[in-house]
């Protein structure tokens, strides 16, 4: 599939999606979103993808926010529109695939940027990453969860103080607030990931869709997250990944899992 603004490559398990508008620092606008779309759900169905990577292009930006000139003119109904259709191609999307998405941010992460991070299962950064929610600077709040998610990743009061002030955090900072896990050289990043990939490729793809199933579901409004815990962990015994997983342990070798 070829993209305008994005690129996706496949190797060896891990499907790399890269924000390439890096004259615009790689805002996101509306065709770049519906791309990141199609990129997320191809490595989705893609049985030879394990675990996605996405990044920017550049040294100077993850995402550096939304493509103002898109919306400046827009009314009520259109805003709202928006931020709808925003988060269910992207963000919420990307939050709830199967397969585990880590963000490895280069530099600035601001705005819708920061909230495409979040959507991600986790995040590393390099040691220039700048993130940020500026929105209430151009008279607006963040459309694309960063009001829902930033405080569910690093807590109610760090999260208003960042949004109220539209202010900026750096990677060591962000590490402090537990908003990246990691924090590695720019050259070392995409080597980060790709190591915590392989980390993550070892173990049953099916075990792990089921785990972020259960996760997640802790965050939504009226789920029972322990019950979810408990269905998804009984599914898991009638896989032929936990056949596998519990043989290989009583037989001490390393476990063969079939597949995503």
């Amino acid at each position: 599939m070829s993209y305008n603004n994005i690129l996706s490559e496949q190797n060896n398990g891990i499907t790399t999606i890269t924000i390439n508008r890096p004259k615009k620092l790689n805002a996101l606008n509306k065709a770049t979103i519906q791309e990141l779309h199609e990129a997320f759900e191809a490595a989705e169905n893609d049985a030879n993808t394990k675990v996605i990577i996405i990044t920017g292009s550049g040294e100077k930006a993850f995402v550096a926010g939304a493509d103002i000139s898109e919306f400046a003119d827009f009314n009520v109904n259109q805003g709202q529109e928006l931020a709808a259709k925003g988060q269910e191609l992207l963000f919420d999307f990307v939050a709830n695939l199967g397969t585990p998405v880590i963000a490895a941010v280069n530099g600035f992460a601001l705005g819708g940027g920061l909230e495409l991070a979040m959507a991600a299962h986790f995040r590393i950064a390099s040691d220039n990453a700048k993130m940020g929610l500026p929105e209430t600077s151009l008279g607006v709040i963040p459309g694309y969860g960063g009001t829902q998610r930033l405080p569910q990743l690093i807590g109610k009061g760090r999260a208003m103080e960042l949004v109220m002030t539209a202010g900026m955090i750096d990677a060591n900072t962000a590490l402090n607030y537990g908003l990246v896990n990691h924090v590695a050289t720019l050259d070392e990043l995409i080597p980060l990931a790709e190591k915590l990939a392989n980390k993550i490729m070892r173990n049953s793809s099916v075990a792990i869709r089921s785990a972020i199933k259960a996760v997640n579901a802790n965050y939504e409004d009226g789920v029972n997250g322990f019950n979810v815990e408990v269905e998804e962990f009984g599914s898991c015994f009638g896989t032929e990944d936990f056949k596998e997983g519990t043989t290989a342990f009583l037989e001490k070798r390393k476990a063969d899992f079939p597949g995503k």
